[in-house]
């Protein structure tokens, strides 16, 4: 696994100018002033494209009364996104050079994931996985491209990791062919094969040789990541309420969505963002539970958007399911980020059991929340507000909390 920043120094020529290719050396962990690119940038823009079409055909799905099926295609094709952004991630923290070649197959890893993002529609509609897969296999051989051209430049150890990475993305690529031919009802099973195995590249690539990913780096990247989803949220809650107030002049039953999803949002972010995370990240170990588990707090915080768009259409009469239902849509991705957040961030810099209880205790009351009709979204939205003043002040009353600042502090 691995992520990118600023270039290295220049090995050789004339001073401030940059040899248009270069060796693709592995880059230190101790680099300061480590920060992400503009091309990491618009690399995490493109991909939230193809986030909001399956955010979109996952709002379809539930709002006819099929949330089981939208649900699980909406893991599946999530996935594929999430797995490829993250390779990407990790690989350019300890490789990254900025040189052409490098931003010409960045940028074709980028076309791979609009074409997928082409074919999410046809993914969730008619179980169509083509365009999907292909797309897929764009980013992918461009990624395992990546990795060859690390192989060139390493010897011992690092290459023989950098070799195994090229292989393992190739054989995967190879292995989701299932998809396109398998019986539809063996495929979700088949997913879970695959995606297992997508996840076992990682640590049988490194078994030798750990690549030189930066912690604070990639923690930038992940936290970056995570604003541009929760930004994503904000603008299609936005859009459903707008088209709402202006197809059915239904303010008032609006309003209570709108500032309860307002404050879901404030606080998804303040409690991502109230701890320093990469001091956490010290071995392969833990960097990886935790890039792994952001899985589901990617999807989660995706999901809460789709699930504000349904409740919304709900309450316009636009969706086929019961009330109960549209809350839960809501109610649920909330609960989930709140206790992924807790167990990948912040129960590690917490201070006795009052402290560590505030985000389960939180996501109880938000599935609670389920339950209260169409006030359900606003006094979800309510809770978690609560949550993040209940933190703040559980932080402040603590002279420890108070000396070392914000790496105590909980959310």
């Amino acid at each position: 696994m691995t992520s990118s920043p600023a270039p290295p120094p220049v090995p050789s020529g004339a001073p401030g100018i940059r040899q248009p290719l270069r060796k693709l050396r592995a880059r230190g962990r101790d680099e300061a002033h480590r920060t992400a690119s503009p091309l990491e940038l618009f690399f995490d823009l493109c991909f939230v494209v193809a986030v909001a079409q399956a955010g979109i055909e996952l709002v379809h799905s539930v709002a006819e009364g099929h949330a089981g099926q939208g649900i699980l295609d909406y893991a599946m094709v999530f996935f594929a996104l999430w797995w490829a952004w993250m390779n990407f991630t990790w690989f350019a923290s300890a490789y990254d050079n900025d040189d052409i070649l490098y931003r010409v197959v960045t940028l074709v890893q980028i076309a791979g994931v609009l074409v997928l993002a082409a074919g999410v529609s046809r993914a969730f509609e008619e179980h169509d996985y083509l365009v999907v897969w292909l797309g897929y296999a764009i980013m992918r051989v461009a990624m395992s491209a990546q990795w060859l051209r690390a192989a060139r430049a390493a010897e011992g150890p690092e290459r023989t990791t950098a070799l195994r990475y090229a292989g393992g993305v190739l054989a995967c690529q190879v292995g989701w062919l299932g998809l396109l031919f398998l019986p539809e009802g063996a495929r979700p099973w088949w997913f879970l094969v695959m995606a297992l195995l997508e996840m076992c590249v990682p640590p049988f690539a490194e078994r030798g040789h750990t690549t030189s990913w930066h912690p604070r780096h990639i923690a930038e990247r992940y936290g970056l990541f995570t604003i541009i989803v929760l930004g994503e949220t904000i603008a299609a809650a936005t859009v459903a309420v707008k088209s709402g107030i202006d197809e059915n002049d239904a303010l008032g039953e609006l309003l209570p969505i709108a500032a309860g999803g307002l404050l879901i949002i404030f606080a998804a972010w303040w409690i991502y963002f109230v701890v320093p995370i990469h001091g956490h990240l010290r071995s392969n170990r833990q960097a990886f539970l935790w890039g792994y588990g952001h899985y589901l707090v990617l999807a989660s915080a995706a999901a809460i958007g789709a699930g504000l768009e349904v409740a919304v259409e709900e309450t316009v009469g636009k969706a086929h399911i019961s009330t109960l239902a549209a809350s839960a849509a809501v109610t649920l991705p909330t609960a989930l980020y709140l206790l992924t957040v807790w167990a990948l961030h912040s129960r590690h810099f917490k201070q006795g059991i009052t402290q560590q209880l505030v985000l389960p205790t939180t996501a109880l009351l938000v599935i609670c929340c389920t339950f209260l009709g169409h006030w359900a979204v606003f006094a979800t939205g309510v809770v978690c507000a609560l949550s993040v003043v209940a933190g703040e002040t559980l932080a402040a009353m603590r002279p420890a909390a108070r000396q070392s600042g914000p790496a105590t502090r909980t959310g």
